[in-house]
């Protein structure tokens, strides 16, 4: 079990430390630098560097007595994760922003299945408000699926990050996403004989489009003309269309 904890980001004296201190409940850190294989004296510096992560902690046995380690909840790694994932949405844009003042021709990139979709939805959490959308929702309950629209919606939500829809009633579904102040949103609908298969969300200087899972793909166009001319043709269709 060591490897898996190696490709979740552990070394593998670390993972093997971990795995001693877990498995024994609260060994010295001779019991546990034995049953690790290791050194004492590494061990007291892998068991710092685990501490500081938040996975150990060391706690004094009785006054006077030497001191044991404690393993944090496993569920402290899949936090960690999430805390990092949060962390990286909201920084690669950035270094992205900054890598694309490289040059001044437009970038694209095509992401492809589920997650892909599910990477260019997040990544317009970090575009100013507000956003301007063409949602299928059908196609977004199935891909990325309810439980990450819900987390984008709560998400999008905490950032004050407006978002102006237009979806197209046949895609659509019975009392969901309507307009709301508290979820920063607000919702029309266009006219019948429009049918949208595709979403497209359109910020300042970026535009990212979802497929369906026919066609299985993310595509971000960044260019700030493109993303000009889309937030103009978004605007008439906004006009065109009604709330419910």
């Amino acid at each position: 079990m060591w490897a898996e904890l190696v490709d979740a980001g552990l070394d593998q004296k670390e993972a093997k430390l971990y795995l001693a201190v877990l498995s024994q409940g609260s060994p010295t850190v001779a019991q546990a630098a034995e049953a690790a294989g290791v050194s004492r004296t590494n061990a007291y510096d892998i068991a710092k560097r685990l501490a500081h992560r938040g996975l150990l902690s060391t706690v004094d046995r009785e006054p006077g007595g030497r001191a044991v380690l404690r393993a944090a909840d496993p569920q402290h790694l899949l936090d960690e994760w999430h805390q990092r994932r949060d962390l990286l949405e909201r920084l690669v844009p950035q270094l992205r922003a900054i890598h694309a003042k490289g040059g001044t021709a437009p970038r694209s990139r095509y992401l492809e299945g589920a997650g892909g979709i599910r990477t260019a939805l997040f990544e317009t959490l970090n575009w100013p408000s507000p956003l301007r959308g063409i949602l299928s929702m059908q196609d977004l309950m199935t891909v990325p699926g309810a439980d990450a629209m819900a987390e984008y919606i709560r998400r999008r939500a905490e950032r004050g990050l407006w978002l102006n829809v237009v979806r197209s009633a046949q895609k659509d579904r019975e009392g969901g996403w309507p307009s709301s102040d508290a979820e920063f949103r607000r919702t029309r609908y266009a006219p019948d004989d429009y049918v949208f298969t595709m979403t497209m969300i359109i910020g300042s200087d970026a535009v990212a489009m979802l497929s369906s899972t026919e066609e299985n793909f993310a595509l971000v166009i960044e260019s700030a003309e493109y993303a000009e001319m889309q937030r103009n043709l978004f605007e008439v269709l906004w006009a065109a269309s009604r709330p419910r």
